[in-house]
């Protein structure tokens, strides 16, 4: 039977691209980001869904009132199994990021084009692809006959670009009676060029904003003011220190160390021969799970202090995201086990489960005590300009969601 599904997810080539054609249509940029929401591509999604022999098809709303309708839609597409007891979630999510830029793209953002074997548009790699890819393996069982083992469900969240506090936090924290004690998840929200990444851990993430006052002058007269840029520069320097202070190395990790990485810089004055009382930048930093972030919060502001007492100037630290380490999936977990064998059967390589940098929805189902795995066969284009997906890339991840579907355990312990 399985082999019939992975053949008939093989078909569904043209109904991908027609599928990835009305998705990309359709902009769904979050409010945060000047967008109106997700509610004119979930309405389209679940015309989509009615065409199809799901038993259930819900939607919960997170109100929002910046956003179109003052909701964020969540869809939960359910294909009932021969045991309803637990349930294997594939979760995608359906807002995109702005176009940005529109002069480094070669044509409309929102109009899909197909160039042979890619396919290019905002949102059809992040995340279009998991959502298609979900409907085609959920199609293939439906035609094929088949039931999988245990229930599965297809969730499509909102929200999920600027923080996942109307998608998959909202359903976490106001809809849990939605998750059973025996679920696992898949959610395609990274991967790799090759299909080798099962990603079964995160690093504890901190967003932090720094702030460093002294006072403006004439920048022929230096000695009338305090530079806030100099002294800025000088903790960015200072902050160069915290690797060797937390050299912890994880080989589960890619990298395996902690990192600490001055990114984004505010403008301060907007005129060369002014020396700038006001300076703002932000520090990225990935944390590997045995490190509490509190205790590179002491360290950060120890080096702050320094930097007050050489410079004369007052710094604040403003935290702009911040979350410890979700707990990981452990690799003998059966959700693993069955994705490193499916991407096995479909790829012909055998994946080590691996942890990363980045974040994912994923950490917000491993807070509440059910194993994920995050999987995707990624150009890693999500974000750019010309942002594109891989044809093959999408069938493949569709026969991976299938197999694994198939293989689940019946009333199993995890």
């Amino acid at each position: 039977m399985r082999d019939e599904i992975v053949q008939r997810i093989e078909g569904y080539r043209g109904w991908a691209v027609e599928l990835q054609r009305g998705l990309t249509a359709i902009p769904a940029v979050c409010p945060a980001s000047g967008g109106g929401g997700e509610l004119d591509k979930a309405l389209w999604l679940q015309g989509e869904l009615a065409k199809l022999a799901f038993d259930e098809v819900r939607r919960l709303d997170a109100p929002d009132p910046r956003a179109k309708g003052g909701v964020r839609p969540n869809i939960v597409a359910r294909l009932r199994g021969e045991d309803s007891t637990r349930t294997l979630w594939i979760m995608s999510h359906l807002d995109v990021v702005p176009p940005g830029e529109a002069s480094l793209w070669d044509g409309d953002p929102y109009v899909l084009r197909v160039e042979g074997n890619k396919l290019i548009g905002r949102g059809v790699e992040d995340n279009q692809q998991a959502v298609v890819a979900s409907l085609l393996a959920a199609r293939a069982m439906m035609e094929s006959g088949a039931r999988p083992p245990v229930d599965l469900a297809l969730l499509f969240c909102a929200d999920e670009e600027t923080g996942s506090a109307f998608g998959a936090e909202y359903l976490a924290e106001h809809h849990r009676d939605l998750f059973g004690p025996l679920d696992m998840f898949l959610v395609p929200d990274a991967g790799n060029a090759d299909g080798s990444l099962v990603e079964v851990a995160e690093k504890s993430i901190w967003w932090l904003k720094v702030r460093t006052l002294g006072r403006q002058c004439h920048a022929s007269t230096p000695a009338q003011g305090v530079n806030a840029c100099r002294a800025a520069a000088d903790l960015v320097t200072r902050l160069g220190s915290l690797g060797q202070a937390f050299p912890q190395n994880d080989p589960l990790f890619d990298p395996p160390v902690s990192t600490f990485e001055p990114t984004k810089k505010e403008a301060n004055v907007p005129n060369i021969n002014t020396i700038p009382g006001d300076d703002v930048f932000y520090l990225d930093a990935r944390v590997l799970p045995q490190v509490p972030l509190a205790a590179v919060e002491v360290e950060i502001r120890r080096l702050a202090a320094a930097v007050e007492a050489a410079h004369g100037v007052t710094i604040t630290l403003e935290d702009v995201q911040r979350a410890e380490a979700a707990p990981a999936t452990g690799a003998d977990a059966e959700v693993v086990r069955l994705v490193v064998a499916a991407v096995r059967e479909v790829h012909g390589i055998t994946p080590a489960p691996q942890g990363i940098g980045g974040g994912t929805v994923a950490a917000i189902f491993r807070r509440i005590g059910l194993p994920a795995v995050v999987y995707s066969k990624l150009e890693e284009s999500a974000h750019q300009p010309n942002e594109y997906c891989i044809l093959d890339n999408l069938i493949a991840d569709a026969k991976v969601f299938a197999t694994v579907a198939m293989s689940c355990a019946r009333g199993a312990a995890r």
